[in-house]
């Protein structure tokens, strides 16, 4: 197993499993479920003709999930404010060829190592394996080709839990330059309760670092037409992993305690992001790894954000030790997204869930090597509620 928080949500996930290999391939039309509906529809054909599909969940309280096979995309998250009303609350665009042309990975699956390594090398087991440096003179998410850009299998399920769809794919020795055949199984569920389960499932025939996560940039109000510095956010966090002008991390774990990095108590995100301070400069505001005060393996409350004007909630729990919080600092208004919106300069933000960036070159922080029988298990759950 990889990392000591890899294990929790084992029985839940075990019995997912056992549910879509039970259920196996349903029907294209939409299906009633015990708690909400999925339905399958067309989404297009990708440049290489490959055809992509688009997967609906929806539940009793009206909150709606769309996310298409390309890239296992979330491409809209339909959730209900203070009054009731619906809002799409994550960024993206409305058809295939936007995230195909140049999405800053807007809703994907991000691996097979989500963030960065440094120069695109680690060495294992004696053997240095070069990867694409496809970000300055890093390697991020994967590669030019990484789990974002490809198209996944995929299948509906209805359970007890919820609505869900599974995706699946196997990533060949030699992917991007990682080691190993790497199967990987990620699941979305959506539960009466309005929460997003995220479930990852991963087993190799070789060692191989792996990390994965979700890339869904998000914006509460709802509309797409204003940034996110309003935003209230709390992150369970005391310390973070400063990085240099790159954003590697330089290996020291600080306490973000008399920092603009502060997030103990809820704080708007744009109170201190303009502050003179070297760590802001490097990531060009927030860009950075936070390492989640934890109690043991097992769910755990990462962060909240309340967006004020419209009185929604989002909590983020999981079994991971790190939180990437990203800003949108490099959204520049040269991205045209859903509805015509121009997405400018911080209309959105990420929390992805994760260990560490640059691991396998940093022995001090949590591994990420997966090895032949063992199994990469990770979980993550976003809550949406509204405040009265």
């Amino acid at each position: 197993m990889v990392g000591g928080s890899r294990g929790a949500g084992r029985g839940a996930l075990e019995a997912l499993l056992l549910l879509v290999w039970v259920v196996g391939c349903r029907s294209d039309s939409a299906t009633p479920a015990i708690h909400g509906t999925v339905s399958r529809a067309s989404f297009g054909v990708t440049p290489d003709g490959e055809s992509v599909d688009v997967f609906t969940l929806a539940n009793a309280s009206g909150v709606e999930v769309r996310a298409i096979t390309y890239g296992g995309i979330i491409v809209s998250l339909r959730v209900p404010d203070r009054d009731g009303r619906l809002g799409d609350i994550v960024l993206g665009f409305d058809d295939l060829d936007g995230y195909v042309e140049g999405s800053p990975y807007f809703g994907a699956i991000v691996g097979r190592y989500a963030n960065r390594i440094a120069n695109g090398q680690f060495t294992l087991a004696g053997e240095t394996y070069q990867l694409a440096t496809n970000n300055g003179p890093n390697h991020l998410h994967g590669g030019e080709r990484g789990f974002d850009k490809i198209v996944w299998h995929a299948e509906m399920l209805e359970s007890d839990s919820g609505v869900a769809v599974i995706f699946t794919h196997t990533s060949p020795d030699g992917d991007e330059g990682y080691p190993g055949n790497l199967s990987i199984r990620v699941s979305y569920t959506l539960t009466p309760g309005n929460e997003l389960a995220v479930d990852y499932l991963a087993t190799t025939d070789h060692a191989t670092p792996i990390n994965l996560s979700q890339h869904t940039y998000f914006n509460l109000a709802g509309d797409g037409r204003r940034d996110v510095l309003e935003h209230v956010l709390t992150i369970n966090a005391a310390h973070f992993t400063p990085v240099d002008a790159t954003l590697i991390p330089t290996g020291v774990i600080a306490p973000v305690a008399g920092t603009p990095f502060d997030f103990t108590t809820p704080t708007a995100i744009g109170a201190r992001i303009d502050l003179e301070d070297e760590q802001l400069e490097n990531g060009g505001g927030y860009d950075h790894n936070f390492v989640l005060d934890r109690d043991g393996a097992g769910l755990a409350h990462a962060a909240r954000v309340e967006e004020p004007t419209t009185g929604r909630v989002l909590d983020v729990y999981t079994t991971e030790p790190g939180l990437q919080f990203y800003s949108g600092n490099f959204l520049d208004g040269s991205i045209t997204g859903k509805s015509g919106w121009v997405y400018r300069h911080r209309y959105g933000f990420c929390l992805e869930t994760q260990h560490f960036p640059d691991s396998p070159n940093q022995p001090a922080f949590p591994s990420t090597i997966l090895r032949p029988g063992e199994e990469y298990r990770s979980r993550t759950v976003f809550v949406f509620s509204h405040t009265p």
